[in-house]
């Protein structure tokens, strides 16, 4: 390494000498302690102790501990590290807890010091770096994993965009390979955690796509967003199979996809004629229907076409909770948004129906001109012209309606 020539002025270190010299090490003292839950160690009935690293802070037999997100306390009975039995376990030692209680903690959770716990949250505000081709889009499902644990997680909002360069905050509704931005995000379920300037362990994640499980995007956790602390599941007597029961039928949801002009709406028609004439309680949701009400302010950008997938799926899940058998008929073009409505579902209630029609037999029918009006650059973002579709890989229902007639599906 060798001093640029264009500097003669500059006499100091260097950048990267500086960096390397930087002590980056913390007293025990100076952090509360957390460990998280690497492996549940259980080699007999008559022991079972908590393995890991510890993230921050000491801590001594017979201290008070938390086990997060539970809330459930007891007191440390023992701490075992390679050399054997030990008094106390102290930030970067890799050790077994055993506590002095029966208390179910699990991959993933935080033993804490009971006196000054990390924050419980499934909501809040992070830097994320984005290091995926495909760009990040609001809404869709991602898996977000922190130390050991994985949970799933989607970006609500996208608050700005960072330029690295200026520090300017710009506006965004999509990130980039490589881009920087402030988000909000949305967890499935409540995880502990701290802002990444006080724990990095408990305050930087990853997140990963849950098609290729490839590692998409890195964050850091900012603040907590409490808008939603106060809301809470209100447990209903009467349940999902209790409506369907005094219908005489089984709650489901039909999920028609396909191209435009593919023959979806059509055959969705024809089913839920039939079942009606048999006598079941059905609704159809069509994509053209909905876009005239609930989805009226969406586009067809990729950003809303995701929007569009998360609200019909929540939807369809409230009526299939009324017992219904809904037939959900939507292009929805992309894998990750109809895997996260067949999420929202148990594991009888969803079959994904794919109707499979030619993209050149679906122009030739074009009985709207919608695909003329694309290929003539009238219609931006139309799907299997200037917008992807993704067709099913393991569709329950697989209906290949050139070789098909529409009563024949």
């Amino acid at each position: 390494m060798a001093a640029s020539e264009h500097m003669p002025w500059y006499r100091g270190e260097t950048l990267l000498g500086f960096l390397e010299s930087i002590d980056t090490s913390r007293s025990d003292g100076e952090r509360p302690f957390r460990l998280p839950v690497q492996w549940v160690n259980r080699p007999n009935q008559n022991f079972r102790g908590f393995s890991g690293s510890v993230a921050s802070g000491a801590i001594r037999v017979g201290d008070e501990v938390v086990v997060l997100p539970s809330g459930k306390r007891t007191r440390l009975a023992g701490v075992l590290n390679p050399q054997g039995e030990a008094e106390t376990a102290s930030e970067g030692e890799a050790v077994t807890l055993t506590l002095a209680d029966e208390v179910d903690a699990s991959r993933g959770d935080v033993i804490a010091i009971a006196s000054h716990p990390p924050e419980v949250a499934d909501q809040f505000a992070a830097h994320l770096l984005w290091m995926s081709e495909s760009a990040l889009l609001p809404g869709r499902s991602y898996w977000l994993k922190m130390g050991s644990r994985t949970v799933g997680v989607q970006v609500t909002e996208i608050k700005h965009r960072v330029d690295v360069n200026s520090q300017e905050h710009l506006a965004a509704k999509r990130i980039g390979l490589n881009e920087v931005a402030y988000c909000n995000l949305m967890l499935d379920q409540p995880i502990p955690f701290e802002k990444y300037a006080n724990n990095r362990e408990l305050g930087g994640f990853i997140l990963i796509d849950r098609q290729s499980n490839a590692t998409i995007g890195c964050g850091t956790i900012d603040f907590a967003l409490r808008r939603a602390s106060n809301i809470h599941w209100h447990q209903l007597e009467i349940d999902s199979k209790a409506r369907a029961a005094i219908k005489g039928q089984q709650a489901s949801c039909l999920w028609f996809t396909g191209l435009s002009g593919s023959g979806k709406s059509t055959i969705a028609n024809l089913v839920d004629r039939r079942l009606h004439s048999m006598g079941y309680h059905t609704y159809i949701l069509d994509g053209d229907n909905v876009r005239h009400g609930l989805n009226k302010d969406l586009g067809f950008t990729d950003e809303d076409r995701v929007e569009n997938i998360r609200r019909v799926g929540q939807v369809a899940k409230l009526m299939v909770d009324a017992g219904l058998i809904v037939l959900v008929s939507f292009i929805s073009p992309f894998r990750s948004e109809r895997r996260m409505a067949r999420e929202l579902f148990g594991e009888d209630e969803f079959l994904e129906v794919f109707v499979d029609t030619p993209l050149e037999l679906c122009e030739q029918r074009d009985p709207k001109g919608l695909y003329q009006r694309a290929r003539e650059g009238k219609i931006p973002n139309f799907t299997g012209i200037s917008s992807p579709y993704e067709a099913p890989e393991q569709a329950e229902i697989h209906l290949p309606t050139a070789e098909l007639k529409p009563e024949q599906s």
